[in-house]
């Protein structure tokens, strides 16, 4: 009984040792975490133990992102909510669509006032939407509002912050609460938190905002734009960095930051722990500490050697030769430097949890960019290297896509935002996001034209469609309504004969009526005549008579037989999202005359085929006569010789990619249009009361006083003043023309399919 119960007591301590020496420094551990909990909370990230997670940041970094002076994500809601009382908003309960059905998505900017400051970045939006084919004087047509005040600067302690907003917009009579108005803004917030704030009541208005945080953007509501700096151009813009053919099979650099390097604050903490990427090989991660007057107050151990690393680098020249770029957040979300990274082709690594990318709700960032982490830094390096190397070259040709596309202008950030909210209205005529992120964008794709990708001449390659296998051969009649000339006749036997010629239209752009039907040849094709307006821009128009994706333009005098027809359709349609024709012109740049030249001399070289004898998509009349706005129509019919070179510009802003000339059997001579026989007034000259869009004109030369030197000098005006409009010149020359396989070749004749073109 001894015995037993001594071997009880020695089984009792042995055990109680070993509690005590294996399991009493664990116990020891939970008393200290237990009562660091709630500091624990208040301050993160405290770790208990630096055995337990080994830390890549100094304490310093880590401290001083749990700030106490910054508000919390529920506090910046909170304080956002109190501001943006219709935060619930939704297109069907913020936004009246009935204003919208009477005259269309029109769009009015309120009258500027006397004394009141706009930004120069404000007066290019401005600017935009009175030049966009939306805008509109009379507010009872508008269907979106926008303040003439000054909204893109909201920081209290900036120079451009507009004070006494919300008394000013209360007293408009077209507020009505902010429904139905749409309100820019860039920066908003100040120091040290950043909010959202705007600093008046933006009731059921519309924002199109930089920045936005996705816990109060207002999805299907709100529009989140890119931040951009007021040096960014007006239209046009500059092409994006990755040119064809200078690709490089492996860049120099992997990934690569240069910036600022904020020593407190919001949005401190992830600049600060750039630098443990940093290896000086492939990938590249510098800061400067220079950032505000007091930045030597905050100065840190690593300030002095960031700031002389920073200068041994050039930032483009960084931009240049890497793959990948960082884009961190700064004091707010977004930054100058996403802008900057897709013009240069390098893939932005998004480091700003919370953004609303900009124009999300359309574009798929998931092609062009590497969303990231902000809490997993470390493991971005290893992200981008398992990329394969196929992939990064479509991410690059995306960011190529979508600066050239979307963002490389104001004109196009504006567009942009307007075509979003006006794909709202009617959802079945919306884009696909297909056709926003596929060439050649979406604010050159009309759904009102068509939803379905082959009834455009882009897609036909990608998804097997096919141009219809006949043409609608259109011809614009400006002759004497007595008798039709012979050159008509010769013209209309000769379409009419061709296998693939499914109609004849004619436009008949003369005052008095057309000859009666019985004064027309007889063809194997139905023929229509169509009375005109007697515009040029009329020879554009999307006429519901043409029927066919081909449309083969002519003019009255143009001759041509059936081969050279055939032939050309034949071309076109391996070419549908070209012009394919006869006659070409080309341009030029003048150095001595500091301006565009225009030349109609056969040379090597042709950007324009001349729509008197010229095969192109019949979508383009409705671009021409949709896209375009008012004004450039206006300059065409003002000019009266400008038509085919605006429809060539346009082409090739589209497309990107120059006319094609195929074979002619005889020399096209341009004759001047006989207008003053059918003409009522003086058409060269605007109608009364408008004027044709300002653009920089240079004397025109001395020539002699005849029509064709006076139709050159137009011509040539004309050119310049729509490189203006468009911001650069959209032309691109082409040393190419497309003949028979066997033309001229010394074969027999019966061999040959179009025998008849090598006749003189």
């Amino acid at each position: 009984m001894q015995t037993r119960k001594k071997y009880i007591f020695l089984t009792f301590l042995a055990s109680w040792l070993l509690l005590f020496f294996f399991g009493g420094d664990q116990l020891r551990r939970f008393s200290v975490f237990s009562g660091r909990k709630a500091e624990a909370r208040r301050n993160w990230p405290r770790w208990t133990d630096r055995s337990l997670l080994k830390s890549f940041a100094d304490p310093e970094e880590l401290q001083r992102d749990g700030d106490p002076s910054l508000l919390s994500p529920r506090e910046r809601r909170a304080a956002w909510l109190s501001t943006y009382r219709s935060s619930r908003c939704r297109m069907e309960t913020c936004f009246d669509f009935s204003k919208c059905e009477r005259h269309g998505f029109k769009v009015f900017t309120y009258p500027q006032e006397r004394g009141q400051p706009v930004s120069e970045t404000y007066g290019k939006i401005l600017s935009s939407i009175t030049r966009s084919r939306y805008h509109t004087l009379n507010p009872e047509e508008a269907c979106l509002f926008i303040l003439s005040i000054d909204t893109l600067d909201r920081d209290h302690l900036s120079g451009q912050y507009v004070r006494n907003v919300d008394e000013k917009i209360r007293g408009f009579p077209l507020w009505n609460g902010g429904r139905n108005h749409l309100i820019f803004n860039l920066y908003s917030g100040t120091w040290p938190g950043y909010t959202g704030d705007l600093g008046f009541d933006t009731g059921q208005a519309i924002l199109a905002k930089a920045s936005f945080d996705t816990g109060s953007f207002r999805p299907g509501f709100d529009v989140s734009i890119p931040l951009f700096s007021k040096e960014h151009p007006q239209r046009g813009g500059d092409r994006g960095w990755l040119y064809q053919d200078s690709v490089p099979p492996k860049k120099k650099y992997l990934l690569v930051f240069k910036g600022k390097r904020y020593l407190t604050g919001i949005g401190s903490g992830t600049r600060n722990a750039l630098h443990h990427i940093h290896n000086g090989k492939d990938i590249i991660s510098l800061t400067t500490c220079k950032h505000g007057k007091d930045w030597e107050k905050h100065k840190d151990t690593r300030c002095d050697k960031d700031n002389v690393d920073y200068e041994r680098f050039d930032y483009r020249e960084l931009l240049h030769n890497s793959t990948f770029c960082i884009v961190p957040r700064g004091r707010r979300l977004g930054s100058f430097r996403f802008l900057e990274a897709l013009q240069a082709a390098c893939i932005p690594v998004l480091l700003s949890d919370g953004w609303e990318l900009p124009f999300a709700e359309a574009i798929d960032w998931g092609k062009a960019a590497v969303v990231g982490s902000e809490r997993l830094l470390l493991q971005i390096p290893s992200a981008v290297r398992c990329i394969h190397p196929e992939r990064v070259l479509a991410f690059q040709q995306q960011t190529q896509f979508l600066w050239d596309a979307y963002f490389s202008s104001v004109d196009k950030i504006v567009h942009t935002t307007l075509e979003i909210i006006k794909d709202r209205l009617s959802p079945h005529r919306s884009r696909s996001r297909f056709l926003w992120n596929t060439l050649p964008g979406g604010l050159l794709v009309l759904p009102d034209f068509s939803t379905h990708l082959g009834d455009f001449p882009f897609y036909y390659l990608q998804h097997g469609y096919s141009p219809s296998k006949k043409f609608t051969a259109f011809i614009r009649v400006v002759s004497q309504a007595g008798s039709l000339s012979q050159p008509i006749l010769r013209l209309i036997q000769a379409v009419s004969g061709s296998q693939y010629c499914a109609q004849i239209v004619v436009l008949w752009s003369c005052e008095k009526p057309p000859p009666p039907s019985g004064k027309w040849p007889q063809s194997t094709v139905p023929l229509t005549i169509i009375q005109g307006r007697r515009k040029l821009s009329d020879r554009f128009y999307p006429f519901g008579a043409i029927q066919t994706d081909a449309v083969l333009s002519l003019d009255e005098d143009t001759s041509l037989s059936t081969s050279e027809v055939d032939f050309a359709f034949l071309v076109w349609r391996s070419f549908p999202e070209r012009i394919v024709g006869f006659p070409t012109q080309s341009h030029f740049w003048d150095p001595e005359q500091g301006r565009w030249g225009y030349t109609s001399k056969w040379t090597n070289e042709l950007s324009i085929v001349l729509t008197a004898a010229a095969f192109y998509h019949r979508y383009y009349h409705s671009l021409f006569t949709e896209y375009l706005p008012t004004g450039l129509r206006e300059l065409v019919d003002g000019l009266a010789t400008c038509e085919d070179i605006l429809m060539n510009v346009l082409v090739a802003a589209v497309t990107k990619l120059p006319p094609i000339k195929v074979t002619q059997r005889k020399q096209h001579k341009e004759v001047v249009a006989q207008q003053a026989e059918c003409r009522d007034g003086a058409e060269g000259t605007p109608p009364p009361g408008q004027q044709s869009p300002s653009a920089p004109r240079s004397a025109p030369a001395k020539v002699k006083d005849t029509n064709g030197s006076r139709r050159f000098s137009q011509r040539q005006d004309c050119l310049n003043q729509l490189a203006d409009w468009f911001g650069y010149m959209p032309l691109v020359s082409s040393q190419l023309r497309l003949d028979p396989v066997l033309f001229k070749d010394q074969v027999s004749v019966l061999r040959k399919k179009y025998p008849s073109l090598e006749k003189p």
